[in-house]
C-alpha cells in the first residue's frame, strides 16, 4: 500500500535516516548568539566574580560561626536570632539608618531638583554655576566630613560664631546626639551634586514644544512644572530616589569620620556621640573587621540587602500605582 501524504505536510524521516542538515538561518541565528555571548562575556564574569559569588558565600557564612582565622561551624539561625532579639546596638543603629535614609532621600532629591530648575533658566553663565553645585560631590568623602566638623565646631567654628553674633543659640552640631543626625544630612546635601546633574539633563530634555503648548492653554509656572516637567522626568526622578535611598542605607564614611573627629579621642568613637552617629554599616563593620564575628556580619549584610530591596520594590510598586512613568 502506498504512504498518502497530506498536502503542504512533509512526510516523516525513515527510522535510522541521518538528522537533516543544518539550514544557513540556523547557523546565522547560533552564531549571533554566540557572538552576543562573547560581548557580553565580561559583564557575565564580573556579575559572578564580583556580586553572584559573594552574595552566596554571604548568605552561607549567615548560618555558621566563622572568625576568618578556623573553619566555619554549622550555627543554625543563632546569628539571626542574636540580631533581631539579643543585640541592642542593632535597632540603634537601624533606627538611625532609616532616618538618614529618608532625611538624605527627601533632601538630596528635593535640593538637586531645585537646583537644577533653577539652574535651566539661567542663560548666561550656567556652565559656571553648573560646575560650582557639582563640584563639591568630587570632594573626598574623608575631606568633606573634616571640613563640616571644622565649620560647625561647637566653640571655634564659624557657623556658631555667626550665630552668636546674631544672638542665635548655637547648637552643638557633631557634639549632641539631637544634632548630629542634621548634621551629617547637611553634608549629604552639600554632596549632592550627583543627583542635580542627572535632573537638571533630565530637565533639558523635556520638549519646548510642550511648554509652549501649555502656555497657549493659560496654564501658569506651577501647572507647566505639575502638569508638563514632572511627568517628562518621572522614570529619572525615580531612579534617583532609588540610588539616593542605596546611598542612605550604606551611609558609612561621613558618620564614622564625624563622630571620631569631634570626639577628639585618638581612639576611634563608634557612634559618637552617644550612639547617635551609629550606621547600620557602622555596626557590620565593627562585628567583621574589629570584632571578628564573621558570620554575624554576613546575616547583618543579607538584613541589609533585604531591606534595600524592599525599600526599591515597595518605591517601584507605589510609584507605578501612582501612574508615575507610564505613557498617557
Amino acid at each position: 500500500m502506498s504512504a498518502v501524504t497530506t498536502a503542504g505536510v512533509a512526510p516523516a524521516a525513515p527510522a535510522g535516516a541521518p538528522a537533516p542538515p543544518v539550514t544557513r538561518p540556523a547557523r546565522s541565528r547560533r552564531r549571533r548568539k554566540l557572538t552576543v555571548l562573547l560581548f557580553m562575556s565580561p559583564w557575565i564574569i564580573g556579575a559572578l566574580a564580583f556580586f553572584v559569588y559573594p552574595l552566596i558565600a554571604t548568605l552561607f557564612y549567615s548560618f555558621t560561626n566563622f572568625d576568618l582565622i578556623n573553619d566555619p561551624t554549622f550555627a543554625g539561625f543563632s546569628n539571626y536570632i542574636h540580631l533581631l532579639f539579643k543585640d541592642p546596638l542593632v535597632w540603634k543603629a537601624l533606627s538611625n539608618t532609616v532616618w538618614l535614609t529618608i532625611a538624605v532621600t527627601i533632601g538630596r532629591v528635593g535640593f538637586g531638583l531645585f537646583v537644577a530648575l533653577v539652574l535651566v533658566r539661567i542663560r548666561r553663565g550656567a556652565g559656571v554655576f553648573r560646575t560650582l553645585f557639582y563640584l563639591p560631590s568630587l570632594t573626598p568623602p574623608v575631606a568633606a566630613v573634616l571640613s563640616f566638623v571644622f565649620l560647625l565646631s561647637p566653640g571655634s567654628g564659624p557657623v556658631n560664631q555667626f550665630l552668636r553674633w546674631i544672638g542665635i543659640d548655637a547648637p552643638l552640631w557633631f557634639n549632641d546626639p539631637a544634632w548630629s543626625k542634621p548634621g551629617l544630612t547637611t553634608i549629604a546635601l552639600w554632596m549632592s551634586g550627583s543627583a542635580m546633574v542627572i535632573l537638571l539633563a533630565a530637565l533639558l530634555d523635556v520638549p519646548t514644544e510642550l511648554y509652549e503648548a501649555a502656555s497657549l492653554d493659560g496654564a501658569g509656572e506651577f501647572t507647566q512644572f505639575w502638569h508638563v516637567t514632572l511627568p517628562a522626568i518621572t522614570p529619572v526622578l525615580l531612579f534617583t530616589v532609588v540610588n539616593s535611598i542605596i546611598v542612605g542605607l550604606q551611609y558609612f564614611t561621613e558618620a564614622i569620620v564625624a563622630g571620631q573627629t569631634a570626639s577628639g579621642s585618638p581612639t576611634p568613637s563608634l557612634g559618637y556621640p552617644d550612639n547617635s552617629t551609629l550606621t547600620f554599616p557602622m555596626w557590620l563593620y565593627e562585628q567583621a573587621f574589629r570584632q571578628y564575628h564573621m558570620g554575624y556580619a554576613s546575616a547583618m549584610a543579607i538584613v541589609l540587602f533585604v531591606l534595600s530591596g524592599i525599600f526599591t520594590i515597595v518605591l517601584v510598586r507605589r510609584m507605578r500605582f501612582a501612574g508615575v512613568g507610564e505613557d498617557e
